[in-house]
């Protein structure tokens, strides 16, 4: 039965390989962070734990930062299944799919958006960022600023959010389409 790591072990091992990628020597991660070489190798080899001011220093100097450190392979969600989709269906039957429903933790926010016919999103005032969008089926009118442009299925549109903007169904049956924020701001 193998015997579970400590936390020492398991930070002295991550110092260990982030230093080896950075192609430093015990003696030289020491000198930048002001320890000693004696001191590097006892928390490599997991004899000793660092306090946290020190640790952050040597993470600093390593090129990372406590939360990269910490985190552990696989915590990023990389795949997003229909069942984590988050949906939001209004009076007239438009409904916002949040793809990523974590995505206002990101810099960057994908919805799926469908629009029955006659019908619009609501009006979005000005921004910081862009908005970028992809039709899937139908055509809409995306009102931006003075100017109305009209999105046939298979086209997409990208315009700086710094105007204020709509997204209106054009056709007689649904339209839907990807949208994507950047930053969210749905």
């Amino acid at each position: 039965m193998e015997k579970e790591m400590s936390i020492e072990e398991q930070i002295g091992i991550k110092i260990r390989d982030l230093r080896n990628q950075n192609d430093l020597t015990q003696e030289e991660l020491a000198d930048r962070t002001e320890l000693t070489k004696g001191f590097i190798s006892q928390l490599e080899r997991g004899l000793t734990a660092p306090s946290v001011s020190t640790l952050l220093d040597i993470v600093e100097c390593l090129g990372t930062n406590l939360s990269d450190f910490f985190r552990e392979e696989g915590d990023v969600q990389i795949v997003y299944r229909k069942e984590d989709y988050f949906e939001k269906e209004d009076e007239h039957k438009n409904s916002i799919s949040w793809l990523i429903a974590t995505a206002q933790s990101r810099s960057l926010e994908p919805i799926l958006v469908r629009l029955q016919p006659g019908q619009s999103m609501p009006e979005d005032k000005p921004h910081e960022g862009e908005e970028f969008g992809y039709v899937l089926e139908g055509s809409v009118l995306l009102q931006y600023g003075d100017h109305t442009y009209n999105i046939n299925e298979g086209d997409s549109f990208l315009f700086p959010a710094d105007k204020k903007h709509k997204i209106s169904s054009a056709c007689e049956k649904v339209s839907s389409l990807i949208w994507v924020s950047s930053p969210p701001s749905f």
